[in-house]
């Protein structure tokens, strides 16, 4: 909804949305270079620590970002206790100088590492993204996928044992349902079932990639079970 956007006439871009991937090592000059890239920015590899700081800053003004996402912060973690500090204090001092939303997204290690700082603690408010459960909101995000997948005969996804099939598979987790669902249209496109059932989630190497060996153990343990 909030794509970066360029206007011609004026030869402004505009991003109200600015999405940065951690990097590995939790440095502040790593940091920087990473919201860099995220704004499409590439000549500033010979830049200092502060011209590359206050360049940052200046752009995130000019393109009038209002959000600032900050994905992936568990990986602060990775780095040493004083790194963890000193990009603990570069969150703060965001905060305080762009005076806009900054939303830091992660595991549950994510919220730890915030909470370490207490003045972060008092910033930031957690929320916590539930895996799927086999109710209502599901059968529509299922439905949704039936109308939005370019296969030629129709796929009833809101089957019960589909969903179930799906849920058992993923654990709920939305990046894994995603991308199971395009591997398995992709599936039927080339073998031309050109539809989902339950029975396209019976290929174990179509499987594997996605998600865990152990889930997979456990589903066909459950179907062995319902079976006797």
């Amino acid at each position: 909804m909030h794509s970066p956007a360029y206007d011609q006439r004026a030869g402004l871009t505009t991003m109200a949305v600015v999405v940065v991937q951690m990097p590995p090592q939790p440095t502040e000059d790593e940091f920087y270079t990473e919201l860099m890239l995220a704004m499409n920015y590439t000549e500033f590899e010979h830049m200092s620590l502060r011209s590359l700081r206050s360049l940052s800053r200046r752009t995130l003004s000019e393109f009038g970002t209002k959000v600032l996402v900050l994905d992936e912060i568990d990986k602060m973690l990775a780095g040493s206790p004083r790194q963890q500090r000193v990009f603990l204090n570069t969150i703060r001092f965001l905060t305080n100088d762009l005076r806009i939303p900054i939303v830091c997204a992660g595991t549950e290690d994510a919220r730890i590492a915030v909470l370490t700082d207490p003045n972060l603690a008092d910033r930031f408010a957690a929320f916590e993204l539930a895996p799927w459960r086999n109710d209502q909101a599901f059968r529509q995000l299922m439905a949704s996928f039936a109308g939005l997948l370019p296969l030629r005969r129709p796929s009833n996804l809101d089957d019960k044992e589909v969903r179930q099939r799906v849920l058992a598979l993923t654990e709920g987790v939305t990046g894994r349902i995603f991308r199971l669902m395009e591997a398995v249209a992709i599936a039927a496109i080339r073998n031309r079932r050109e539809m989902i059932d339950a029975g396209s989630f019976d290929d174990e190497q179509l499987l594997l990639p996605l998600v865990s060996m152990q889930v997979i153990a456990n589903t066909k343990r459950a179907l062995r079970r319902r079976a006797a």
